[in-house]
């Protein structure tokens, strides 16, 4: 739960600074949003929920 809010918090960050740079369109945002909501209501979700574990897992056990 606290990766997921972190991933969804980086990437609203990022698109936020890419909107106010005009690297970003308005509309390519929404669009961006809306796959996301229908990734998330796929049957593809699950496997990509594991993914990102898994690799938020690997990340995790690195040593500096």
């Amino acid at each position: 739960m606290v990766i997921s809010l972190s991933v969804v918090v980086l990437l609203l960050a990022l698109a936020w600074l890419f909107l106010r740079s005009g690297g970003l369109k308005f509309s390519h945002a929404l669009i961006c949003v809306l796959l996301g909501f229908q990734l998330a209501t796929s049957s593809m979700a699950a496997t990509l929920h594991d993914g990102l574990t898994a690799t938020a897992t690997a990340l995790e056990s690195l040593k500096p």
